[in-house]
């Protein structure tokens, strides 16, 4: 009976990591992470109707083993690559389970000193666990990410919609980093201009001037926004708009 409370919490973590990869920038890792999470589950779930159903043990070395590799590439994704949030918390949270659910099976035949040592690990565990989720899922804005996203799109043609290039750079800004918002201004700017919307254009150019003007860009950057506006075809992105 005990194996249903993990195959529930398997499913669960799945779905949100499905679902909420659509807000990241780069939503990629989530949702391949989000994938394979419920492949895992599918498969442990179908095991269950079997002769031997799985064992808890199975369940906690599969959640020990899947969320200490979610950390690792998680914590890079969010404090380096800057790329997205949300892997690390939620493997985070398949780690402490496992490692909580792992000493405390064994916490009978543990000695005083292993008993203080398992709980301060237990207690470093939640700590951790708690950063990841306040710097992830409370903070985790992301502007430089949605800059390089809406780049990405930008090159790719997808103007409009759901992450297009026009939707990414709208969300490029904050308030912490205000040296990032110029960039998001300018390439909005340009991209309205491109597609004749003036009033937009006009908008975006005065909140530019506000945060310094092109000056406070990287002519590489806006290079790089131009090379990428030639490529398109105006008539037919204004169609979709």
């Amino acid at each position: 009976m005990e194996t249903w409370w993990f195959l529930a919490l398997e499913f669960a973590l799945a779905i949100c990591l499905i679902l909420m990869s659509k807000w990241q920038p780069f939503p990629g890792p989530s949702k391949r992470y989000g994938i394979v999470l419920l492949i895992f589950a599918a498969l442990f779930l179908i095991g269950e109707s079997g002769p031997r159903p799985t064992n808890v043990q199975v369940h906690l070395l599969f959640l020990l083993v899947y969320g200490a590799l979610g950390l690792l590439r998680g914590v890079q994704n969010m404090l380096i690559s800057r790329d997205e949030v949300i892997v690390a918390p939620f493997a985070g949270v398949m780690f402490c389970v496992a490692a909580t659910a792992m000493m405390a099976d064994q916490w009978g035949s543990l000695s005083m000193g292993e008993e203080y040592a398992a709980f301060a690990t237990i207690v470093a565990l939640g700590g951790c666990q708690t950063f990841l989720v306040f710097r992830g899922l409370l903070i985790g804005r992301l502007p430089l990410a949605w800059s390089k996203a809406g780049l990405v799109a930008l090159e790719r043609g997808q103007i409009s919609g759901d992450h297009g290039a026009i939707q990414c750079f709208e969300r490029a800004w904050d308030l912490e980093e205000e040296h990032i918002n110029p960039m998001a201004w300018s390439a909005l700017s340009r991209i309205h201009d491109f597609l004749g919307n003036e009033d937009e254009a006009s908008h975006w150019n005065k909140r530019l001037a506000e945060s310094g003007g092109q000056e406070a860009v990287a002519n590489e950057w806006l290079v790089a926004i131009d090379e990428a506006l030639e490529k398109l075809n105006p008539n037919q992105e204004r169609n979709i708009l």
